[in-house]
């Protein structure tokens, strides 16, 4: 008969390709996973991997295999998730993505609020860009992401908790004192700094502005990080754009920035939880995109 811990050890395989790795993401001796590998392949009748002293690789059969044991062992996960939710809301391990965009700024001011209303609260946060955590989502490595939209998500729901604008970004020398406000036609755009291709913050500032990419831009001054961005604003290299839940964190009285807020039609993104279909921990998230939108609602304005 296959077992449960089976299916586990033989997908932390496949996700590492390396039996070490593996064993240690399942908390075992690398002797056992293999001992539990090698049984699970004798009850099969047919090797799940080909391994060597320096490779491991999967056999077609294998591959058939885990893609249906992934939903096995999915399922079977969120049913306990359910059955642990009928005890005590949110007393159950919830394992949350974060894109780097959002995570700095945003859990700092939702997180202490979630541990005051659900003490028993045990969270997993991994950083992502978002294409890894909608996939990681998809396959069950993870419950529920934050991501911001729009953003392709076939196939996964979508619980929106905050809507936000963007902030264009710019050295005090550069800008009319009075200014509170500023038009995208009135962007020097040739001076705009952006994230690196694959932030999805990159195409909502430009959506936002309603600008294309152009061949004028100096695309080796691009960041993988709104820090860096503002520094290179600071240094008089450029100016930027920066979600308004950013702010408190980027722009301070003593950095020599002003922040102008991007006089066009808004919200510019929202921020979302996201989940499978078919996800029976969905009444945690819920509780979560609550907790955190009456967090937001209560901090102080930057």
């Amino acid at each position: 008969m296959l077992t449960f811990k089976q299916l586990t050890h033989a997908l932390a395989v496949e996700r590492t390709l390396h039996f070490k790795k593996a064993a240690n993401h399942c908390a075992v001796s690398q002797s056992a996973l293999s001992a539990s590998i090698h049984e699970l392949e004798s009850q099969l009748g047919s090797p799940l991997f080909e391994r060597n002293n320096k490779h491991v690789m999967l056999t077609s059969f294998g591959r058939v295999f885990l893609q249906r044991a992934r939903q096995v062992v999915l399922a079977a996960e969120d049913l306990m998730a359910f059955a642990q939710a009928q005890r005590e809301p949110l007393s159950y391990p919830l394992s949350i993505g974060v894109i780097p965009t959002i995570g700095p700024f945003l859990l700092p001011k939702v997180l202490p609020h979630v541990r005051e209303a659900y003490p028993n609260v045990s969270l997993r946060l991994v950083e992502e860009q978002s294409h890894r955590l909608v996939q990681q989502v998809r396959d069950g490595e993870l419950d529920t992401a934050i991501v911001a939209l729009p953003y392709p998500l076939e196939g996964l729901h979508a619980f929106e908790f905050w809507d936000e604008n963007f902030f264009v970004v710019m050295h005090h020398s550069e800008v009319d004192t009075d200014a509170t406000r500023i038009r995208a036609d009135e962007l020097a755009v040739e001076r705009l700094l952006l994230l690196r291709e694959g932030h999805c913050l990159k195409d909502h500032a430009l959506s936002a502005c309603r600008l294309q990419m152009s061949a004028k831009q100096d695309t080796s001054l691009e960041s993988t990080s709104l820090y860096t961005l503002v520094q290179m604003v600071a240094g008089k290299m450029g100016l930027t754009l920066v979600p308004e839940l950013a702010l408190e964190q980027l722009v301070t009285s003593e950095s020599g920035l002003v922040a102008l807020a991007l006089a066009e039609p808004g919200p510019h993104r929202s921020l979302a939880f996201i989940t499978r279909l078919n996800y029976v921990g969905v009444d945690g998230v819920e509780r979560l995109r609550v907790c955190f939108r009456e967090a937001l609602m209560n901090a102080p304005a930057h």
